[in-house]
């Protein structure tokens, strides 16, 4: 009992020093940090012509917010393409009838998925063939714009720092419990991997994009192969975004206030299988996905381990000071978590108040990496979206 208050003491004094940097890094975000408004400049002048294009499979509940508020935009020159994948809801029914009263927007059903393609993939393929933007922009069917602007400051910024892929990250819609527990949790960490700063800068080969929204040049588009290039990867976004790089052409992504939220998930199981799918697809190596396993047991399960393990070894006979010291510097840990925690859910605008449960959330996060990494068996299949897909894992 001794030894294990030893090496969790020793954790725990290093969890503590790292959670403690954070308080650093989320001051210096706060203040360097850019942030997408309504109150940014835009459009350009002149604005160039966007095609934006929605994939949408059974998205009858979210399909007329999404369609209505990007109709909605102030941008000079743009139209809107759905691709109705398949869907067997009545997300076809709702599009059409909102075409007939507005000319920008058209409907384009796909009935059959191709051979070797992921369904996403083949319905952006497909509706950015039938448009004519110079500008492409991607959105996904839960995203309901919350400003009118979204566009219009979205493409001057694109213009400004010569993006050739801009993606806008989302914020989340957090209703439930588990939402706001996980979600932001998960999001975090991508967060690890995906540094914006790294991301955004052209000396660094980190990629990243959000596919809830990415604003590509239509020659960049061309140039990284179009979808056909990632015709079979379930994370096409973050793919897109490695090609831009690899390219040499600029890959940008900043975050919005006030201009659109995106409700991913809404209940414990969809949350799950959700992450697990993008874990599964964003990460792809059993290096990096066990890497986040144990970075998320280390800051988020082991402080509250310690905690337990030395004050309940107090009562043992034979206790000594290093079990008083471990139960100290667990809780000292988890201290500083919960505060670093509360002020980095005050900047994303999750519930701060509910920094407390960051440990549930990390249960639930290190659970879907664990059931990403079993899609990396030979013979996996990955279900989403009633479309199954066979792993690439070997």
């Amino acid at each position: 009992m001794t030894a294990l208050s030893v090496v969790l003491f020793a954790l725990s004094c290093m969890v503590l020093l790292v959670w403690s940097s954070r308080h650093f890094l989320i001051a210096l975000e706060r203040r360097k940090a850019l942030v997408l408004t309504e109150q940014c400049p835009g459009p350009p002048e002149p604005a160039p012509r966007i095609s934006v294009v929605v994939a949408a499979k059974d998205e009858q509940d979210n399909i007329e917010g999404c369609v209505r508020t990007m109709l909605d935009q102030d941008y000079p020159d743009f139209e809107v393409v759905v691709c109705n994948d398949r869907s067997e809801d009545l997300t076809g029914q709702i599009v059409q009838a909102i075409s007939d009263e507005n000319p920008l927007l058209r409907l384009v059903n796909i009935e059959h998925l191709p051979e070797g393609w992921c369904g996403k993939n083949n319905a952006m393929q497909t509706g950015i063939a039938s448009t004519d933007g110079e500008w492409i922009c991607m959105v996904d069917a839960d995203c309901r714009q919350t400003s009118r602007r979204t566009l219009s400051t979205a493409m001057q910024y694109a213009s400004d720092n010569n993006a050739d892929l801009l993606s806008v990250l989302p914020n989340l819609e957090m209703k439930g419990f588990w939402e706001n527990a996980i979600q932001p949790v998960c999001s975090g960490v991508m967060m690890i991997w995906f540094y914006p700063d790294k991301v955004n800068s052209a000396d660094k080969p980190n990629a990243y994009a959000n596919g809830a929204f990415m604003l590509i040049k239509r020659s960049a588009y061309e140039a990284i192969g179009t979808h056909e290039s990632v015709k079979d990867q379930v994370n096409e976004d973050m793919h897109m975004a490695a090609r831009i790089k690899q390219a040499g052409l600029r890959l940008q992504v900043i975050r919005n206030q006030g201009l659109y939220l995106v409700r991913m998930y809404t209940s414990l199981r969809q949350i799950v299988r959700g992450w697990s799918r993008i874990f599964y697809g964003t990460f792809g190596t059993v290096k990096r996905l066990t890497v986040s396993l144990l970075v998320l047991a280390l800051m988020g399960v082991v402080p509250y381990v310690a905690a337990a393990v030395g004050f309940v070894a107090l009562a043992w006979p034979l206790a000594s000071s290093w079990h008083l010291a471990c139960g100290t510097a667990g809780t000292l840990a988890i201290a500083m978590q919960i505060s670093v925690i509360y002020r980095f859910y005050a900047l994303i605008g999750a519930r701060k108040w509910l920094a407390w449960t960051y440990v549930i959330g990390c249960a639930a996060a290190m659970l879907s990496v664990a059931i990403a990494l079993t899609k990396l068996r030979k013979g996996a299949v990955l279900t989403w979206r009633g479309t199954s897909y066979s792993s690439q894992g070997d």
